[in-house]
Formats: structure tokens, C-alpha cells, sequence
């Protein structure tokens, strides 16, 4: 099972009023990775997700403050369920010493002409199982890469987001 690294520096603004990271910029981190992955997927290996998709539900465990620094996180992304039209996406956002939050991201692609959700095409399916783990559940549990990819990203942070599909 291969998982997506994106490395996500901190920004200055990004802090709150206690002097970490606000949690709602966990949010922004999340998708800055989830759009990363997604594209990477989709140049690569051909379409994926290339009509759209919609965030359906994200959760996130917050491990421990994450304040600002010059050195990047990295936010690990795998895919720990899939389902017909769904799929959840499970992330750790972590250095080499910690992990500062888990999170999932429920994706349900989306037809942008019609208005609708649609099923994942099998050529998308087939793509997205190489980044498959169910064995760990939804955020927590996760363990280290087997294979990644790795890029550099605009954004930070430190949150983890949990979401199941039933």
C-alpha cells in the first residue's frame, strides 16, 4: 500500500491566539494534501475524479499543539474505505518525532453537469486501491508508509479529521 506525502509549511497567520495553529486551518492543511493526491492521481494514471468531487464529512483527532516553525509538516494520505460512490480518505499529520493530528475526509465524486453524485469509475478505482488500507480504520492506528509519493505544498498544519462511510 503506497500513501501520498505532501509537505505543508506554516504560515505566520495561521496561529491563533494561544500561539498554535487555529484548528480550522487544519481544514485548509487537509484539502491542501487531498488536492494534491487527487491531481497526482489523476496526471499519472489518467482520469480520476476529473468531473468533480464534493467533501461529504471530515473529522478530525487533534493529537497535540502544533506552533509555528520554518520546517514543514507532512501530511500522510491513503485511502482506508471505498465504497460505490464513496470513498474516505485518511490522513497523519506528523514530523519525524510526532504526530500532531489524524484526520479522514469522506470524497464523493460528482457529476458538475448534472448536479449529482455519480460512482467511482473503475479505471478511478483501480488507481485508488494501489493507496488502499483498510486495516488501519478510519484516522487512528495508522503506521508508516509501505511507498509514497511527495510533493511541496502552500499549507501547514497540525489536525486530524476521522470519517466513516457506511
Amino acid at each position: 500500500m503506497a500513501r501520498h506525502l505532501f509537505r505543508c509549511p506554516l504560515r505566520w497567520s495561521d496561529m491563533d491566539a494561544f500561539g498554535h495553529v487555529n484548528n480550522a486551518v487544519f481544514l485548509r492543511y487537509l484539502e491542501e494534501a487531498r488536492i494534491d493526491f487527487m491531481f497526482r492521481l489523476s496526471s499519472k494514471d489518467g482520469p480520476s475524479f476529473s468531473g468533480g468531487s464534493v467533501v461529504a464529512r471530515h473529522e478530525i483527532d487533534y493529537l497535540r499543539p502544533l506552533v509555528h516553525r520554518h520546517e514543514p509538516v507532512t501530511i500522510e494520505s491513503w485511502v482506508t474505505k471505498m465504497g460505490a460512490a464513496s470513498l474516505t480518505i485518511s490522513y497523519e499529520v506528523k514530523d519525524a518525532e510526532q504526530v500532531y493530528a489524524r484526520a479522514s475526509t469522506v470524497v464523493v465524486p460528482f457529476d458538475l453537469r448534472a448536479q449529482r453524485p455519480r460512482r467511482i469509475t473503475a479505471e478511478e478505482r483501480a488507481v485508488l486501491e494501489r493507496y488502499q488500507d483498510d486495516s488501519t480504520g478510519s484516522a487512528g492506528g495508522a503506521a508508516g508508509p509501505d511507498s509514497a509519493d511527495s510533493a511541496e505544498g502552500p499549507a501547514g498544519g497540525a489536525g486530524g479529521a476521522r470519517a466513516l462511510v457506511a
